[in-house]
């Protein structure tokens, strides 16, 4: 009888857990809906299209922001200023949709909270039949726990890129793994070293121990899951032992901000000029670009560089960060 009694109660808790997350959901999507139409003036089609729901549905919304008197002259929600940080993302840098995390404090963590908005978007994106290629880092493996589980049939995770010895706790092979489980899906893992000591190495894994088939679904993504490190940092790829402290010092001296999959970019988004580049055991730009969905989560003061060069390196059609970060990638913009 007690072992029932825990199991209902752990069952009640879990269905309480979900209706706050489903409720934060619609009411953060209904106040998004009364900016729009509001303060964007845009009009109710126009606004359904942005957010993927029928006409029928931004009406009930209207309605309800107004019955809820969140909308007066101005929107009155601690969501508006969230709202206008994610319009003015997706303005400034052509993004499909941008999703903003609030932060306790402006000198607060920004991980846990990106990781979580990050783990609940995906529960409602990631859909049967999907090829969905991921990267690494502690902001996707944190958001783990947010995502809902579900069953997905036909349902393909590929690591874009090879493995790291020393940084377990940050694996790649270990979050592609965890994210395929989480949705029952099969996972396709690139069985190398991150890094290869030289090009010749790097061609023989892909061309004679069948690497190649799992680098040419790269090329049938429907959707890529990045997180982006920082060149000032001690990153995972720093810490790994991937990258010697001369190493990182000559890759600032050429302009990086950060890497992608272990590919180091500049402030415009350039690859650049390095033999790291080439030793690399991970998909190159060019084919996670063709992916229709490009989701980018990533965030924290060491990171806007890194942030800004990454919008035109792998244009991302979504971007999931923190308020701070969004306030000072619009600022970094407005002021050159």
């Amino acid at each position: 009888m007690g072992r029932r009694r825990q199991t209902d109660e752990g069952r009640a808790g879990a269905e309480a857990t979900e209706q706050v997350v489903n409720e934060s959901r619609t009411d953060r999507l209904r106040i998004r809906a009364a900016w729009m139409y509001f303060v964007e003036q845009m009009t109710q089609n126009e606004i359904a299209d942005v957010l993927g729901v029928g006409r029928v549905t931004i009406v009930r919304m209207l309605a309800e922001a107004r019955s809820r008197n969140e909308v007066k002259i101005t929107i009155e929600s601690e969501l508006s200023e969230i709202v206008r940080l994610e319009r003015a993302l997706e303005r400034t840098f052509g993004l499909q949709q941008a999703l903003v995390a609030p932060l306790t404090a402006p000198n607060a963590d920004p991980i846990p909270a990106i990781s979580a908005r990050t783990g609940i978007f995906l529960s409602d994106t990631m859909k049967s039949g999907m090829r969905v290629g991921v990267g690494w880092g502690r902001t996707l493996l944190s958001s783990l726990p947010f995502i809902s589980a579900k069953s997905l049939t036909d349902f393909k995770v590929i690591s874009l890129l090879g493995g790291v010895g020393v940084a377990r706790r940050y694996n790649p092979a270990e979050f592609a793994w965890r994210f395929a489980q989480v949705f029952q899906g099969d996972g396709y893992l690139i069985p190398t070293p991150a890094v290869v000591d030289s090009v010749e190495t790097k061609i023989a894994l892909v061309e004679r121990c069948g690497l190649q088939e799992i680098f040419e679904m790269a090329d049938t993504l429907d959707a890529v899951l990045l997180s982006i490190g920082g060149i000032a940092s001690a990153t995972t790829f720093y810490r790994g032992g991937f990258l010697k402290e001369a190493e990182r010092e000559a890759l600032v001296s050429r302009g990086a901000v950060g890497d992608l999959l272990f590919h180091f970019f500049d402030r415009n988004g350039d690859l650049v000029d390095h033999p790291i580049n080439s030793l690399v055991m991970s998909v190159d730009v060019d084919r996670l670009r063709k992916a229709p969905i490009r989701i980018l989560t990533s965030g924290g003061e060491e990171k806007i560089e890194a942030l800004l060069g990454a919008m035109n390196l792998i244009a991302p059609t979504i971007l999931i960060t923190d308020e701070e970060s969004a306030r000072r990638m619009l600022e970094a913009v407005s002021e050159s």
